[in-house]
């Protein structure tokens, strides 16, 4: 599935609700970063504290064991009063702005605008379904 900062919430629910997140039916969250113009890995902390918003909701529902790293990105986002603001002065916010799209960084920040989950079906997203529907144990 396709989570950020917009859906995360809402994606740390279906998961809960599904059981994911347990020792039993772990899940892997990861913070897709980008690339730098050399084709190397560029990590991107919108991506961090998007992941820690997942792993935040998924805590707050009984998930765990957390591993190390999944309780440091939930730690980083949870520690950042001003996420907006911490986006729109990194890497990926400065460039953004740069080229003309710092309206984006806004967008892509506003925490919990959508309850939509897009789930990868058959090699393509489909419309998503709304974390707030019921959803049958697969």
């Amino acid at each position: 599935m396709a989570s950020c900062l917009r859906n995360a919430s809402a994606v740390g629910r279906w998961l809960a609700r599904l059981g994911y997140g347990t020792a039993e039916r772990p899940v892997l969250v990861i913070a897709a970063g980008e690339r730098w113009p050399d084709g190397s890995l560029r990590p991107a902390l919108e991506d961090l504290l998007g992941a820690g918003a997942i792993i935040a909701e998924l805590e707050s529902r009984g998930a765990g064991p957390l591993s190390c790293e999944a309780a440091a990105a939930r730690t980083c986002f949870a520690q950042t009063a001003d996420v907006t603001s911490a986006v729109a002065a990194c890497s990926s916010g400065i460039e953004l702005a740069r080229s003309g799209f710092a309206d984006d960084v806004a967008i892509a920040t506003e925490f919990d605008a959508s309850v939509t989950v897009p789930v990868l079906t058959d090699g393509a997203f489909d419309h998503g379904t709304d974390a707030t529907a019921s959803i049958p144990n697969p």
